[in-house]
C-alpha cells in the first residue's frame, strides 16, 4: 500500500471526521484521480517537441500519456483542427497515491526560492489545479535529456463539496500551502 494512502486512512481521515462533524466515514473527501497537461505549442511546427513531452510525462507518471488534439483551428497560430499540440495523463489508485506522494515531500521542496503552494488553485467545488514552470523538478527527469523546459498543470479532482474541505484533505496528505 502507498505510504500516502495509509496515511490518510489512519490519520488525516480521523481529523477529517473531528474538523468537519462527519456522521458517517464515507462523508471524509478523498482524492479521485490526479490529471497531469502538458500543452505543446511548438508541436505545430516541430513534431520532435511532441515526442520529448510524452516521453518526460511516461517518465514523471509511470504511465503512456494521450495525445491531445486541436478541437478549432486557429490561423493566428498556423493550428489546424486535428493537429497534436499536447500530452495529457489521468492517475487514479496506486499510481495517483505514489505520484502525489512524489510530488509533495521530492519534487515540490527541489523548486528554487520555494515558498509554499498557493491556495487560491481551487475551482469552488473542491478541486485543485496547481501549475508548474518546469518538468526538471521531478527526479526522474535528467537535465542533460531535456531539451527545453516545460511546464504542466497538474489538476487534483476529489470528493470535497467545498475548497474549505478540499484544502484540509490536501493539507493533511502534506500539500505545502503557503499563508493566504
Amino acid at each position: 500500500m502507498a505510504r500516502l494512502k495509509e496515511k490518510l486512512d489512519t490519520e488525516v481521515k480521523a481529523a477529517l471526521m473531528q474538523r468537519f462533524q462527519y456522521s458517517n466515514p464515507m462523508e471524509v473527501p478523498k482524492v479521485v484521480k490526479v490529471v497531469i497537461n502538458m500543452g505543446v505549442g511548438e508541436a505545430v511546427s516541430d513534431s520532435k517537441a511532441l515526442e520529448a513531452a510524452v516521453r518526460d510525462l511516461t517518465l514523471i507518471s509511470g504511465q503512456k500519456p494521450a495525445i491531445t488534439r486541436a478541437k478549432k483551428s486557429v490561423a493566428a497560430f498556423k493550428l489546424r483542427t486535428g493537429m497534436a499540440i499536447g500530452a495529457k495523463v489521468t492517475l487514479r489508485g496506486e499510481r495517483m497515491y505514489d505520484f502525489l506522494d512524489k510530488l509533495v515531500n521530492v519534487s515540490l521542496p527541489r523548486i528554487r526560492d520555494f515558498q509554499g503552494v498557493s491556495p487560491k488553485g481551487f475551482d469552488g467545488r473542491g478541486n485543485f489545479a496547481l501549475g508548474i514552470k518546469e518538468q526538471l523538478i521531478f527526479p526522474e527527469i535528467s537535465i542533460d535529456s531535456v531539451d527545453k523546459a516545460r511546464g504542466m498543470d497538474i489538476v487534483i479532482v476529489t470528493t470535497a463539496k467545498t475548497d474549505e474541505e478540499a484544502l484540509e484533505l490536501l493539507k493533511g496528505m502534506g500539500m505545502p500551502f503557503r499563508a493566504a
